[in-house]
């Protein structure tokens, strides 16, 4: 067998002039016969299959010992892997053969040479996993966290992605290979600051950590910044100095990392204190915005695509927690996101521990180890909501702020659906389709039920009697009610949603549901209509399938220079009455002829 591999792939280098892993080797054009492809052996199914697989890996074994990646007769190895893929989907080998030897030239290489392997390992995606297995997904998954392993987030985070994506790509949307049925934290990651300054903060002696953040604060190419001075207020309140705020920050990091900390009223105390304190000397310091950031997001806008190595140099994922650094990366803004982005998510963590989150029926169904027995008091809840509203509010402003931050709150949305999804067990995500049959007798009863409804046209003897009903509320005196003349807040319209979205929680039937998402989203357009006459700078705030609380929020300084740099009303008409905002449908008769004829004078 090992021979006929061998003629095999000499006839594979006249088939495929090419000395590149693409295209792939068209195997079909190698032999007539492919029953016998590899030859045969006496024995039963499993001696057949054991020594085809030990002779592909001595002809593999000789062939990577012979070359390096970079020489063209590498391409043998190429060959041989669409040979034995070939093979595998024929059930002519082993199924996961090809994925076995690729797991071990991965442990033969460097990380140059792991980039040229991934690249084929991309390029023959499809087929790889065109007929999956259980042996497959499993060499899948173990070759791909060791590569994560050899992988720095700081040096590599490009092909980190590509390994990630290439998961995600491999395995369907509901496997549960990723989940992490223990609930366990990441506890192992934990920070350590410098000792003389410990006795002022909270922290742990002996321990080590790598937070992920840019470098750019540390970049010694010096790339050019740009400092944006903070708006001081009139009344501010006095924040911490650096030497006091140094232990104090870092020492969040302790609870990022395990977050059940929090559940002691002492370490819930210091990680108020000390978020308060970080975001507001986010707020002092003046603005260090980094040049790269700004020419990577115009050159993706233009369509550029930067290679691994240039984004790879612009971008670090970890901090420095040296107090010679301390000042500088308070003034980084890219520093503060990350450190807020953080923050978000340990925030949405307590929220789902308060009182109301646990009656949810996804919570009741949860593992047990993803039960915790510490419950968020009221007032807790209060501040978490405000502390979250504030650190929502900062990051939109400022340069791009709108964009970032609808991206983030986006992610996490989508994290708190999968977070559900896995406390629910994990329930079956896709669904079987409809069989042919049952699909065309549900069209062809929904003709009929249509066809046997009689549409009644009223007559031209209609009653009018509800008219003279003199009672309030009803007739004519209905008409005239003061509520009817003036057109409702957005405020009401955001309670409506709101009030809409809790009974949405508590729907026990199918129609009830429909009913009120038919509703909210009535309510939602209404309240945009509104918004857009007195509200209009506000919109950007605004995400599909949300709220309207975001417009009720203070505007902020970009908004208010987006106003100032509108058209200018003419003189004499600054100031419009409120009767004028309002739509024709909700004005009376009378008014509306009014504000017609005041429309024609002017």
């Amino acid at each position: 067998m090992a021979e006929r591999l061998r003629v095999l792939l000499q006839r594979a280098r006249t088939v495929k002039q090419s000395t590149s892993l693409e295209p792939p080797l068209p195997v079909s054009e190698l032999v007539t016969n492919t029953d016998h492809i590899l030859g045969s052996v006496v024995g039963d199914k499993e001696v057949h299959m054991n020594a085809i697989e030990t002779a592909a890996r001595n002809v593999f074994y000789s062939t990577l010992a012979s070359c390096p990646i970079g020489d063209p007769s590498f391409v043998d190895i190429w060959n041989l892997l669409d040979i034995l893929q070939y093979c595998g989907d024929r059930d002519l080998c082993p199924a996961q053969l090809v994925l076995l030897l690729i797991e071990e030239l991965f442990d033969s290489q460097p990380i140059s040479g792991c980039r040229i392997v991934f690249t084929y390992l991309e390029s023959r995606r499809e087929a790889i996993i065109a007929n999956p297995s259980t042996n497959k997904d499993l060499v899948i998954l173990r070759f791909s966290n060791e590569l994560l392993r050899r992988l720095s987030r700081a040096e590599d985070p490009v092909f980190c992605g590509r390994v990630y994506i290439f998961m995600f790509q491999s395995f369907p949307l509901g496997d549960k290979s990723s989940v992490n049925l223990r609930g366990n934290f990441h506890v192992e990651n934990v920070t350590t600051f410098e000792d003389y300054l410990k006795s002022t903060g909270s922290g742990e002696e002996g321990t080590e950590m790598e937070t992920d953040i840019p470098e750019d604060v540390t970049n010694t190419r010096g790339p050019e910044v740009t400092v944006v001075q903070p708006d001081e207020p009139e009344h501010a309140s006095p924040t911490m100095d650096i030497d006091s705020l140094y232990p104090v920050f870092w020492s969040l990091q302790h609870c990022f990392s395990n977050p059940p900390r929090l559940f002691e009223e002492k370490n819930f105390r210091e990680f108020q204190k000390g978020l308060e304190a970080t975001l507001a000397k986010f707020k002092e310091v003046p603005k260090v915005i980094q040049s790269g950031e700004s020419e990577r997001k115009s050159g993706a806008k233009a369509g550029a695509a930067d290679d691994d190595d240039d984004v790879a140099s612009t971008f670090n994922p970890k901090y420095l927690t040296s107090r010679d650094l301390f000042k500088l990366e308070l003034s980084d803004l890219a520093f503060q996101r990350h450190i807020l982005v953080q923050a978000l998510i340990l925030i949405d963590f307590l929220l789902t521990l308060t009182e109301k989150a646990k009656k949810q029926p996804y919570y009741q169904n949860a593992q047990r180890a993803m039960l915790y027995a510490f419950t968020l008091r009221q007032e807790d809840t209060e501040w978490a909501l405000g502390i979250k509203n504030s650190i929502a509010n900062y990051l939109q402003d400022g340069p791009d702020g709108n964009y970032y931050y609808r991206m983030v709150d986006t992610v996490l949305s989508r994290d708190k659906n999968w977070v559900r999804w896995k406390m629910d067990n994990c329930y079956p995500i896709t669904r079987d389709r409809i069989p042919t049959k049952e699909y065309l007798g549900a069209m062809s009863g929904t003709e009929t039920e249509l066809r046997k409804k009689d549409v009644k046209i009223p007559g031209p003897n209609q009653s009018f009697k509800f008219l003279s009903e003199s009672e309030e509320g009803k007739g004519v005196a209905k008409l005239k009610q003061a509520k009817r003349c003036a057109a409702p807040s957005i405020d009401s319209y955001a309670k409506k949603i709101q009030m809409g979205e809790l009974d949405l929680e508590m729907v026990s039937s199918e129609e009830e549901k429909r009913q009120l998402e038919e509703r909210k989203t009535s309510n939602t357009w209404r309240g945009l209509r509104m918004a857009s006459k007195h509200r209009l700078s506000s919109l950007d705030r605004l995400e599909q399938g949300k709220g309207l609380e975001k417009l009720l929020q203070p505007v902020t300084s970009m908004e208010v220079a987006g106003e100032d740099t509108g058209p200018t009303a003419p003189e004499g008409r600054d100031s419009v009455p409120q009767e004028r905002h309002q739509s024709v449908e909700e004005q009376r008769p009378d008014q509306r002829s009014q504000v017609t004829a005041n429309d024609a004078a002017d």
